[in-house]
């Protein structure tokens, strides 16, 4: 069987045209424009010099970091076009939350829809990042992320998954798939082969995936041929471990055993290809991770990637350099004459498949996209999810629901909205949002000592969703409210009614076992604020179903 006959074959399923297409493209290609296809690159900022930095190496792919600018990113986006001799496909994290367009639909990332437990509205909340993303010129999401919530540490699955619980990972990671790409998106499944038993992160250091063969079959081995038979058409290789299953191959592995899967052959072409039967496209996760970087310099690996398996090379701190590192081992055979053609074609492959030959698909006209973004009723939509998905994971008080009249003065403490996007922290809405209710809201300061001859109710608000390149997510009590070494050791609910919140990370009982009220709302969006306004005041039930143990297994932190 020839690589165009596998192009024919799901998730591809090319007819005719498309496979002419990909053939006559490929032979126009020189040697510079076929490494050019083995990279997406990434676009960040406003840097209109960069960009055409960017747009001459002529990437098979670029991944964009988008603004609040709509005309701004739409203008990008036809500038990078018109300058390729191949249509770039442009790609995204449409993860949602924080990862949402801010001039479209706010739309619950993966664990609060896990929360709801509608796969209605997940593959609906699907349709929306995709017709959205379409509208921008986006045709490619790096996304279901279909990890497992095991590890509570983890600061990087957390609120990105489907959460612990393998069906519920499964169903929702299938609505995912088919919301995406019934609307033109290609999905991609990560991350591969595994992440969520390891609490560290990829991003810092090549972690592990420690399951044996068998049980690995079990989970991932289950979610990957799941989602395979449903036609994903990319899956992304991390910089994670998998030494059960190379020890299987090769019993005195040593060190090879924990070769991160985009550096390892064993794992992409024997298992992934061969035993899984993927036909897609493989793209490595981003290169400059600590992951990948900590197993090698970026000029040696970086042709690795594409020896072992990958099809695509995500991200590059230096891409002329990257670029000359590829081609050289091209040159050098390192990277065959075989390899290099498979890997293009896929690629080629994935375009087509897009219809990216088709200049009407590669970026919809501007008034097209006004209209589908931020539509009125993707706006109800996705605010009805909302509502459904902030959880009371324990309220042994009963301070729910909240009344004016009772509990009127709050003393609000938080540490900020926190993203590795953004360099500083965001502010809540909550504290607004209360005091339209008739709530006297204080911020808390360094010099407030909380006494309950001053206020009724202490709110902790906790805006961590899983961070890339911490490290940890905790409740940083030293920092909050900013009050030191004796303030971080104080604890006010045996004095006064006190609440925590968590608008991401959902297991911080484990830092307050204590608290005697506890909510998980899975994102910091101000409409997902705004919903547990709503539901903190009874007017709506809190009607989330925690995907995750929010009790981290601790017994004490239930009462």
């Amino acid at each position: 069987m020839t690589i165009y006959d596998k192009l024919r074959q799901p998730p591809f399923n090319l007819d005719d045209a498309a496979i002419a297409w990909v053939q006559d493209t490929y032979a126009s290609l020189d040697l510079d424009d076929k490494v050019g296809q083995l990279f997406t690159l990434i676009m960040m900022g406003t840097d209109e010099a960069e960009f055409d930095r960017i747009a001459a190496l002529r990437p098979g792919g670029v991944t964009r970091f988008f603004t609040p600018d709509l005309d701004f990113e739409r203008r990008t986006i036809a500038n990078l076009v018109a300058k390729s001799k191949v249509a770039p496909v442009i790609s995204a994290d449409l993860e949602g939350s924080r990862h949402s367009f801010a001039f479209g639909t706010p739309v619950l990332g993966q664990l609060g829809l896990a929360a709801v437990d509608d796969v209605e509205a997940t593959e609906k909340s699907s349709e929306i990042l995709a017709r959205e993303g379409r509208a921008m010129g986006v045709r490619w999401s790096f996304t279901p992320v279909i990890d497992v919530n095991a590890a509570f540490r983890s600061p990087i699955v957390g609120t990105r998954s489907y959460g612990s619980d393998v069906d519920t990972i499964e169903r929702h990671a299938v609505a995912h798939v088919r919301g995406l790409q019934d609307n033109g998106i290609a999905a991609t499944a990560k991350h591969w082969p595994g992440e969520g038993f390891d609490d560290r992160d990829q991003h810092l250091v090549t972690t592990t995936n420690p399951l044996s063969t068998e049980v690995w079959m079990e989970v991932f081995g289950r979610l990957y041929k799941r989602l395979i038979a449903e036609g994903v058409v990319s899956v992304m290789s991390a910089h994670i471990s998998l030494p059960a299953y190379v020890r299987s191959k090769m019993p005195d592995a040593g060190l090879e055993a924990f070769r991160p899967a985009s550096l390892s052959k064993l794992l992409n072409v024997d298992l992934l290809r061969g035993e899984l039967g993927f036909n897609g496209i493989i793209v490595s996760d981003a290169t400059p991770m600590g992951g990948l970087s900590a197993w090698g310099h970026h000029l040696d690996t970086l042709p690795e990637l594409i020896v072992n398996g990958c099809d695509m090379i995500l991200f590059s701190d230096a891409p002329e350099d990257d670029m000359a590192a590829v081609k050289a081992a091209i040159e050098a055979g390192r990277i065959s004459a075989g390899r290099l053609e498979e890997a293009v074609l896929r690629i080629l492959a994935l375009k087509a498949y897009l219809k990216l030959f088709q200049p009407s698909d590669v970026l919809p006209d501007a008034e097209a996209a006004r209209r589908v973004l931020a539509h009125p009723d993707s706006v109800a939509a996705s605010k009805a999810f909302i509502a459904r998905s902030p959880t009371l994971v324990k309220d042994i008080d009963g301070i729910f629901p909240l009344d004016p009249a009772k509990t009127k003065r709050i003393l609000f403490v938080d540490g900020g909205i926190n993203h590795p996007l953004i360099p500083r922290p965001l502010q809540f809405v909550l504290p607004d949002l209360l005091g339209r209710e008739g709530f006297e809201v204080t911020v808390d300061k360094p010099d407030i000592v909380p006494s309950p001859d001053d206020f009724d109710l202490v709110l902790y608000a906790l805006g961590d969703e899983s961070l890339l390149v911490r490290g940890r997510c905790f409740v940083d009590w030293h920092r909050m409210g900013g009050g030191g070494l004796f303030k971080a050791m104080y604890r006010p609910w045996t004095t006064i009614p006190t609440a925590m919140i968590s608008f991401g990370h959902p297991y911080h009982l484990y830092d307050a076992p204590r608290v005697p009220a506890y909510i998980n709302a899975y994102s910091t969006m101000d409409s997902v604020q705004e919903a547990v306004v709503d539901c903190m005041l009874g007017r709506r039930p809190f009607a989330g179903t925690s995907p995750v143990d929010p009790f981290c297994g601790l017994e004490d932190a239930r009462y």
